[in-house]
């Protein structure tokens, strides 16, 4: 069932992504080679707890058997990492492009969003992919209006990745969101058999666009968290927390 939000419950939403946003902006100010994946997790929590909220994604449910329960506040999937990735003592290094994907939970509510950075000097390809793939968010909520379909936000972005050279990851997707982290619809980067709902006033999405470099098949890691290319090569991550209206969609998830 698709959640409805009111104004007031916007308006809370739009605080839990003030939160989000102020975790990427320290993010952004921290991301440098030299800085493990791990002391970039401290400062995001330290982040979201210090305004009050609760980060999403610490100790959410493995969805697949005999993983474990999610331990960090952000994912940080570097280079061929598409989502998911789990922060340790990993260095980052110069030329690297990391995604860094934060939640954080205040009043009820939730907010979720994801850039990729780069890491010191990063090469015209690396660059290219990083700002295609931000891009591709935008094409696609130019559909995020009332009356339209989840294909006609999935399609926009499919079209311009491909027009780019790039492929879009299939197996991982957008998705609803409010007072829980995951709720439906689910928000495809590409063209499916489904057109999905009609898309309503109040509908809270998370729109994300993963794409790849190469191929767009992915393989999921031992730990049952990490997703990577299949071909080793690079992946870029953009999301955001969009609220339908009855014009153009609104971002919850950045700063005024």
């Amino acid at each position: 069932m698709i959640s409805i939000k009111t104004k007031n419950e916007l308006d809370l939403m739009r605080k839990a992504g003030e939160v989000v946003a102020l975790a990427h902006k320290k993010v952004e100010e921290s991301i440098k080679p030299g800085v493990t994946t791990l002391e970039l997790d401290r400062i995001v929590e330290e982040v979201i707890r210090k305004s009050g909220a609760i980060p999403s994604f610490k100790g959410y449910k493995c969805p697949y058997p005999g993983g474990i329960d999610y331990p960090s506040s952000i994912c940080a999937s570097v280079n061929n990492e598409v989502v998911h990735g789990i922060p340790g003592l990993r260095e980052l290094k110069d030329g690297d492009i990391i995604s860094i994907d934060i939640g954080a939970y205040l009043n009820g509510f939730h907010g979720d969003a994801a850039r990729t950075f780069a890491v010191g000097k990063i090469s015209p390809e690396a660059e290219k992919l990083i700002e295609a793939t931000k891009q591709s968010f935008f094409e696609g909520i130019k559909n995020a209006v009332e009356g339209n379909r989840i294909i006609d936000i999935s399609s926009a972005i499919e079209d311009y990745i491909a027009s780019n050279g790039y492929t879009v990851v299939r197996e991982y997707v957008g998705h609803g969101i409010g007072r829980e982290m995951h709720e439906e619809p689910q928000i495809p980067n590409y063209r499916s058999r489904e057109r999905g709902p009609r898309l309503q006033h109040g509908m809270t999405l998370a729109v994300e666009p993963m794409v790849n470099e190469g191929t767009y098949r992915v393989e999921l890691l031992k730990n049952k968290w990490t997703v990577v290319t299949a071909d080793g090569m690079l992946s870029a991550h953009y999301e955001n927390t969009i609220a339908v209206t009855e014009n153009e969609p609104v971002i919850l998830t950045i700063l005024d």
